[in-house]
């Protein structure tokens, strides 16, 4: 059943999200639920949607059919490719009201109005937390089942989702393609790109309700407002330390796994943290 009148009867139970076709609204409810009926017969992932099962095949198969005519790279979902195509273009149509941010896709700048609002419509089942984007809830469900699928072929690091291997894999190729266009800086991450154009703009919007401290991204807030409530929701399960930052517990892992990644140019010293070799001459 569906509707082409723009009425959306089809209300989701979890969150305040509603749809036009029942079949719409089912496939959503999974992301709640965290079902996924749909497995892949080449490996042991499940997906909540026939089309995520068929974009992840092309993993296996290498194919990327969806090729971008502004340069030589390829995509295995149409999707990807006109989000790729944006950054080329640089349009980004969708403005939020609370802040100066625009973006390029209105899922993106409904995840981001979340982090104005405060509200958070996914909910983990193996425990409280909650978060503002469904690619959160997934990336943190990942931390229970201890899931981490795609490795690195430079070294032996694994990670949660493809993104971060990809962030991963710049560190040893050195390739830094997000450029600021105030100043010469270049940056691995995206993210990181849009933490440093901030301090260019030095708008500090998000202010701590605890004291008169005020950062200029949300990340930073919520990891400030940790001091205050003490809260150490990053455990190592090692040893159940507990740590306040991501950051904080992969450098503690590390003394367990007696890794030191980090080489010094000058020596062949190695070293667990990334300032360590500059420090140590």
């Amino acid at each position: 059943m569906s509707t082409d009148t723009g009425e959306k009867p089809f209300k989701c139970t979890f969150c305040n999200k509603a749809f036009s076709r029942a079949g719409n609204l089912q496939i959503h409810v999974r992301v709640h639920t965290g079902e996924k009926p749909f497995k892949c017969t080449l490996c042991d992932k499940c997906f909540n949607q026939t089309s995520h099962l068929r974009s992840h095949i092309k993993t296996h198969t290498g194919e990327r059919p969806f090729k971008c005519t502004l340069c030589d790279k390829g995509f295995i979902a149409a999707s990807h490719l006109r989000k790729h195509t944006k950054t080329h273009t640089g349009e980004k149509p969708f403005k939020c009201t609370f802040c100066y941010r625009a973006f390029a896709w209105a899922g993106d700048l409904n995840s981001h109005i979340r982090i104005h609002t405060g509200e958070t419509p996914f909910k983990c089942t193996f425990c409280s937390k909650a978060y503002t984007k469904a690619s959160s809830l997934r990336r943190h469900i990942i931390t229970h089942t201890g899931e981490k699928p795609f490795e690195c072929a430079l070294c032996n690091r694994a990670f949660i989702c493809a993104s971060d291997l990809s962030s991963h894999i710049r560190k040893h190729t050195g390739e830094k393609p997000f450029k600021c266009t105030f100043c010469d800086r270049a940056y691995t991450q995206a993210a990181n790109l849009r933490r440093h154009i901030i301090t260019h703009l030095c708008e500090k919007l998000y202010e701590c309700t605890l004291c008169n401290r005020a950062f200029s991204h949300s990340s930073s807030l919520h990891k400030h407002i940790r001091k205050h409530t003490g809260e150490k929701s990053f455990e190592c399960k090692v040893c159940g330390k507990g740590f306040i930052d991501s950051r904080q517990l992969h450098d503690h892992i590390r003394i367990h796994a007696g890794e030191n990644p980090f080489k010094c140019k000058n020596c062949d010293k190695t070293f667990m943290q990334a300032g360590s070799p500059r420090t140590h001459i």
